[in-house]
C-alpha cells in the first residue's frame, strides 16, 4: 500500500504533489464558465471547483486561484455581476481543456479554441452553444480563503438550459444522457457510468435501488 505523511507529502517535487492531492479528492465536476468583458470581449474558462451551495435559494460556487496575477474570469464577473456556467460533454474536451492556456486579456478563448458564444435573452454574457447543459448566473459574493489566498466565488442561479426528454419526473437530471464529463485532478477526464439512484436514508430501513442503470 502507498503511504505519504505529512512530511513526505511536503518534500514531494511541486506537479508530483499537485498531481497527487488534485486527483485523489475524486471525480470533479467539469465546467466552462463564460464571461463576457466591459469592453465586449468575451472570455471563456475551465474550472473543476464548481459545487452545489444551495437549492432554495438556487446558488452554486466556484473556487478561483489566488489573484496574484491577471484573472479575466473574475474580473469580468465583478464588472458586469453575470457569468454562465456550461458543462462539458465528451466532444469538446480538448477544446475546454485548451481554455486553461493563458492568452491575452484582449484575446477571446471562445475564438482561440474554436467554441461559440451564444447569446440567450437576457442575459448579455456568452453561453457555449455546443454544451447540453448550461446555466446563467449572477455574482452574489465572495469570500477570501484565508488558509491558501484562493477565493470562494457564489453566485444565483437564474437560467438553466438542457435538453427534453433527460429528466426523471421528479426533476432528477440525468447527465449520462448528456454526455457529461467529469474531471480527474488537473488534466484527466473520463464519461461516468451511472449506477442507480436509492431510496432516502432511513434509520429503520436499508436503501432500496428506484432506478437502476442504463
Amino acid at each position: 500500500m502507498s503511504y505519504f505523511d505529512k512530511t513526505k507529502i511536503e518534500e514531494l517535487p511541486s506537479r508530483y504533489r499537485a498531481n497527487l492531492i488534485n486527483s485523489i479528492s475524486g471525480y470533479k465536476s467539469c465546467n466552462l464558465i463564460g464571461t463576457r468583458s466591459s469592453n465586449g470581449i468575451a472570455n471563456l474558462a475551465i474550472f473543476n471547483s464548481i459545487i452545489h451551495i444551495g437549492s432554495s435559494p438556487a446558488m452554486l460556487g466556484f473556487v478561483l486561484r489566488p489573484l496574484t496575477v491577471r484573472r479575466d474570469t473574475f474580473d469580468n464577473i465583478r464588472e458586469t455581476g453575470k457569468f454562465t456556467v456550461n458543462q462539458v460533454t465528451s466532444v469538446m474536451v480538448e477544446q475546454s481543456h485548451q481554455t486553461s492556456a493563458k492568452y491575452g486579456q484582449e484575446v477571446s478563448e471562445f475564438e482561440a479554441v474554436g467554441l461559440t458564444e451564444q447569446y440567450i435573452e437576457p442575459f448579455e454574457v456568452p453561453y457555449v452553444a455546443e454544451s447540453a447543459l448550461k446555466m446563467g448566473c449572477r455574482y452574489k459574493n465572495h469570500y477570501h480563503i484565508e488558509e491558501n489566498g484562493c477565493l470562494l466565488v457564489i453566485g444565483s442561479i437564474e437560467h438553466i438550459y438542457f435538453p427534453e426528454g433527460v429528466q426523471d419526473p421528479d426533476g432528477f437530471v440525468h447527465l449520462e444522457k448528456l454526455n457529461t464529463v467529469a474531471g480527474m485532478g488537473i488534466d484527466g477526464y473520463a464519461l461516468p457510468k451511472y449506477l442507480g439512484r436509492l431510496s432516502y436514508a432511513r434509520p429503520e430501513s436499508n436503501p432500496v435501488l428506484l432506478k437502476h442503470g442504463s
